[in-house]
């Protein structure tokens, strides 16, 4: 099966970041195929590379990162919603890009599941 995820909650102020990301995990470790990840409204702070959690805690952008760089998933921060916060290309954790509503139209339209996540 072939999914998109939308996360609209920023990674340390709502539970849908982590379950998002242990979501796509384990969908990939089951051989589906996440084929992208939508962050849009607060979501967006989940690529930013400024993020810098304490050494006990779980770095929630990192992991996002290594599952871009591991399986290939598509990382796209929706590009008003950055741009509202202060978020630009240069402030980009690895494996994150800056683009339009469209990509999850597209993620939609190609997938056979869309899933979201926050409120």
């Amino acid at each position: 099966m072939k999914f998109t995820l939308l996360v609209s909650e920023g990674p340390y102020t709502h539970q849908a970041s982590d379950t998002a990301y242990q979501f796509a995990a384990a969908a990939v470790r089951q051989g589906h195929e996440v084929m992208r990840v939508f962050f849009y409204h607060d979501g967006v702070y989940n690529a930013t590379k400024l993020t810098e959690p304490p050494q006990d805690d779980r770095h929630i952008v990192n992991r996002w990162s290594a599952l871009n760089e591991q399986h290939g998933v598509d990382l796209v921060v929706c590009v008003a919603a950055a741009l509202r916060r202060g978020i630009k290309d240069e402030v980009l954790a690895p494996g994150f890009r800056i683009s339009g509503l469209g990509q999850l139209v597209d993620g939609g339209i190609k997938s056979d599941r869309t899933v979201t996540f926050g409120d």
